[in-house]
């Protein structure tokens, strides 16, 4: 009787992890692969609804303005991942193979722009070389407004992307190399070249892709400083929103999901031939103080923190000074949000419950998925289905992820169809437009813990809901909080992924920068954009205050 029961508990277990797991890919299917048929679908159709193959296409790449906006994106991003990419290597080199003093601050510094929205810099460059700005002269007569403005906003934007690769890539040192190149005699320069350059290749290649994709499908800081110089986020967003041409704007979408999903397979197929490093054999690096090395690269990374941190505070001085740049003393004035366009506070206000609930529904729905993926053996189909939809949203824009959800869920004939312009909606999207890193997370958490822990637990007949709550959660504590982090902060920065399905109910903090910058409130922008990184600021710093306390709770309790 008691083997009876114990095999029929086992069973259950099994049918609910299968249960969940089905669940979460339906979900899955849901919220990424149908609105993304959604939207191809809408792209073969013509203006009367009718299926016009391809003919949209051909409408659009017969057009003059069109291959304007391609060869403006092509331009934009290749010139930020060409400045980016040496400047984020050498203050990853800085962090990781020098001894320069104050390598948290400037590692804090250099992460600043990911508090921001992507609208930020495009407004503080606006009140630093505008037609009314401190260094107007620095770009005479409206320089800023096109190219060169979207390039440095993009820089700013990109930066810490690209920094966290690389300090990745260059953390990982077989001093071996090092040694041997040295007793051949290789100078310093030939030691770069042959040793150090090619041992981070992978990184400075995922680095590159990561900058010009963020950079190629990026709205918002083309639509701040862009001026006339047209690209093909905006072309989109001018065509759904200012013409409500659907068509042309599905168009548009797929082909900027174009480089992001090539870039998404190269990347991947980098992934299959790298090696490893780090060897049983290998000999870490030990780095060594050089007194011009480490002052070079202090003064290096100063200089790349101080402006990062220039463009940061221009934004938050302007939200605080009565008017640019002639009456400098400091008002309250355009914190007054129920008394301009935008949305009000009611705006913020929607932002925080937004991030709260995606950090909350995300990092429940990714951690579970990833434990149930990993250490389940229930539903082998489920799984392998919920793998490959967990990295399908690193290969999707935001942009072209919300314009599948107004074409999915506004489709009156979609059962879904009442959660269009709901919180709801809003939540689902975050969620699954942030859920490949998420996942790569908790994945990478359970992958340190032994599967005997799962194995022992089976043959014990013991349910998996068990093996979680007393072994999986308290050991993945901290990755959990990173992964709850990592959704406010998106969630309140984000702009490009819920343009397009906010509601005058549900308008966002980031969409109301935007709405006040159309305004002409430029200053009330500033001061929404303040708050948006005091709010994420405010939320790392409480969830970096809760590892750490779970860290010394850890430390005590082996201590015991």
């Amino acid at each position: 009787m008691i083997a009876l029961r114990t095999r029929l508990a086992s069973d259950r277990s099994q049918l609910l992890a299968a249960g969940l797991l089905w669940l979460l890919v339906s979900a899955l299917v849901v919220s990424l692969a149908l609105p993304l048929a959604a939207i191809l679908g809408k792209a073969l159709t013509g203006d009367d609804g009718r299926f016009a193959g391809l003919a949209q296409f051909a409408a659009i790449a017969g057009g003059e303005r069109f291959w304007d906006a391609v060869s403006n994106s092509l331009a934009v991003s290749l010139a930020t991942t060409a400045i980016v990419l040496p400047l984020a290597y050498v203050f990853a080199a800085a962090l990781t193979r020098t001894c320069m003093p104050a390598k948290p601050l400037f590692r804090g510094l250099a992460l600043i722009p990911l508090l921001a929205p992507s609208l930020l810099p495009g407004i503080a460059l606006v009140y630093l070389f505008g037609n009314q700005g401190l260094l107007k002269a620095w770009f005479p007569d409206g320089g800023i407004y096109g190219f060169w403005g979207i390039v440095i906003a993009e820089v700013f934007f990109t930066f810490p992307h690209a920094l966290m690769i690389l300090v990745t890539a260059l953390s990982v040192a077989d001093a071996r190399l090092y040694e041997a190149a040295t007793a051949l005699g290789a100078g310093r320069v030939r030691r770069f070249l042959t040793v150090t350059l090619p041992a981070a290749r992978y990184g400075l290649i995922s680095s590159a892709l990561v900058v010009f994709t963020l950079v190629i499908v990026d709205f918002g800081a083309p639509k701040v400083i862009g001026g006339q110089y047209n690209v093909l986020a905006v072309e989109a967003y001018k065509q759904v929103i200012g013409q409500q041409n659907f068509p042309k704007g599905a168009v548009i979408g797929v082909l900027l999901l174009l480089p992001a999903v090539l870039s998404f397979v190269i990347d991947r197929a980098l992934q299959k031939r790298q090696r490893a490093l780090l060897t049983a054999r290998a000999q870490p690096l030990v780095i060594r103080p050089k007194a011009w090395v480490d002052a070079l690269s202090t003064l290096t990374c100063t200089v790349i923190g101080g402006a990062l941190l220039a463009i940061l505070a221009t934004a938050v001085a302007a939200a605080f000074i009565r008017m640019w740049p002639y009456k400098l003393m400091p008002t309250l004035a355009h914190f007054d949000f129920d008394n301009m366009d935008g949305g009000g506070w009611a705006a913020f206000y929607n932002s925080v419950r937004l991030a709260l609930a995606t950090a909350v529904c995300g990092t429940v729905a990714v951690f579970g998925g990833a434990y149930l993926a990993e250490k389940s053996r229930a539903a082998p189909v489920a799984r392998q289905l919920l793998k490959a939809f967990a990295i399908l949203p690193m290969a999707v824009p935001g942009l072209v992820l919300g314009l599948g959800y107004i074409f999915f869920f506004n489709d009156p004939a979609n059962p879904l169809h009442f959660l269009y312009g709901s919180m709801t909606v809003l939540v689902l999207c975050s969620v699954a437009h942030f859920y490949t890193t998420a996942h790569l997370t908790a994945t990478t958490a359970l992958k340190q813990l032994d599967d005997e822990f799962e194995a022992v637990a089976a043959s014990l007949k013991v349910p998996f809901w068990t093996t979680l709550w007393r072994v999986t959660l308290p050991v993945c504590l901290p990755a959990m909080l990173d992964i709850a982090r990592f959704y406010f902060v998106s969630a309140m920065c984000t702009v490009s992924a819920v343009i397009f399905l906010y509601t005058p109910d549900t308008v966002l903090a980031s969409v109301a920068v935007l709405n006040m910058d159309d305004a002409g409130d430029t200053a009330a922008a500033a001061a929404m954009a303040t708050l948006i990184v005091a709010a994420s600021a405010l939320v790392c710093l409480l969830f970096s205050l809760a590892a750490w306390w779970l860290g010394r709770r850890t430390q005590a309790w082996r201590q015991r």
